[in-house]
C-alpha cells in the first residue's frame, strides 16, 4: 500500500514555551464541554507544532484536567521534528509525521489546533487546507486557525466547524495596551489582508478602537476595567459578541464569523 505524502509545507517552525497560553485557556474554557461530550477518548492534534514539540506537551497538560483520557497527538511535516517530540511520548501523547491530511487512524478529532502554520501560505491556499482538515473533524469537532506574537501576549484564532468558520477569537495583555487594532498585525491569513476599508474585520477592529477611546475615564480604576467598558459598548451596539464579563476579564473577546467574513 502507498504511503501518503503529507499535505503541506515544511514552515519556519518558530516556538516558544507558554506561547499558546491563551488558545489553550479558551479551549480549556468556553470550548471544553467538546471534550466532555466526547464519546470516547477525545483526539486533540497540535498540527504544526514546529521545531520545539513543547506547545504539544503543554496542550496535553492543560486539557487532561478537562478530560483525564484525553489523546493529544502532535503533527508534523518535517521528519526531524517529529524525532524530537518522540522522546517524550506518554500515555495521551504522541507523536506523528503528516500535515493537514491529519493522520489519525481512522478516528475524528475533536480538536485540531494549527497556530502559526497558514500565516506561512498564500490567502488563496486556507480554504483547501481547512476543507481538508474539516474531513478529519468530529460532529461537534474544530479546527483553530489561529496566529500569535513570539511570546503570546497578542493571539487571534478563527474557529472553525465540520461546515465552515464560526467565530473570530481576539486575545491581548492588557498591560501596555495602546489601542485594541494593534492586533491586527497577528490576525489569521484568511483575514490579515482584509484589514482595509470596506471589509467587515476592519470595521470591527475599527469600533473596538472608538469603544477603547471612550472608555478612557475608566482607565483610572485599571485596565481591565477599560476593556471591559470598550467590549460591553461594543456589544450594546450591535456587534455579535459571544462571550461575557468572564472572558473579556482575560483580554479576550470572541464575534461571530458572519460579522468579520471577508467579503467576495
Amino acid at each position: 500500500m502507498a504511503v501518503q505524502r503529507p499535505v503541506g509545507t515544511i514552515t519556519r517552525g518558530t516556538t516558544n514555551p507558554n506561547r499558546l497560553r491563551r488558545v489553550d485557556r479558551w479551549l480549556a474554557g468556553p470550548q471544553a464541554w467538546r471534550l466532555r461530550r466526547a464519546v470516547g477518548a477525545p483526539v486533540v492534534v497540535d498540527l504544526g507544532y514546529g521545531a520545539s514539540p513543547v506547545t504539544a506537551v503543554e496542550l496535553h497538560d492543560r486539557l487532561r484536567r478537562v478530560r483525564p483520557d484525553i489523546q493529544v497527538v502532535g503533527i508534523e511535516i518535517d521528519p526531524e521534528r517529529v524525532a524530537l517530540g518522540i522522546p517524550l511520548e506518554r500515555d495521551g501523547l504522541r507523536f506523528v509525521l503528516g500535515g493537514f491530511e491529519v493522520p489519525i487512524e481512522g478516528r475524528e478529532a475533536t480538536v485540531v489546533r494549527a497556530f502559526n502554520v497558514l500565516r506561512q501560505y498564500d490567502e488563496s491556499q486556507v480554504p483547501d487546507a481547512w476543507a481538508t482538515v474539516q474531513q478529519r473533524l468530529a460532529p461537534d469537532g474544530l479546527l483553530v486557525d489561529g496566529t500569535c506574537d513570539e511570546l503570546g501576549r497578542r493571539s487571534a484564532w478563527i474557529a472553525v466547524g465540520r461546515t465552515g468558520p464560526l467565530s473570530l477569537s481576539l486575545s491581548w495583555r492588557l498591560r501596555g495596551l495602546d489601542r485594541p487594532s494593534d492586533i491586527a498585525e497577528r490576525l489569521p491569513k484568511a483575514l490579515i489582508h482584509r484589514n482595509v476599508d470596506g471589509e467587515p474585520v476592519h470595521a470591527w477592529l475599527q469600533a473596538l478602537d472608538r469603544a477603547w477611546l471612550h472608555a478612557a475615564h475608566h482607565a483610572s480604576f485599571g485596565v481591565r476595567q477599560r476593556f471591559l467598558s470598550a467590549v460591553s459598548a461594543a456589544r450594546d451596539d450591535g456587534w455579535p459578541i459571544q462571550d461575557g464579563p468572564a472572558r473579556w476579564r482575560l483580554g479576550e473577546v470572541t464575534v461571530d464569523w458572519s460579522a468579520v467574513a471577508p467579503r467576495p
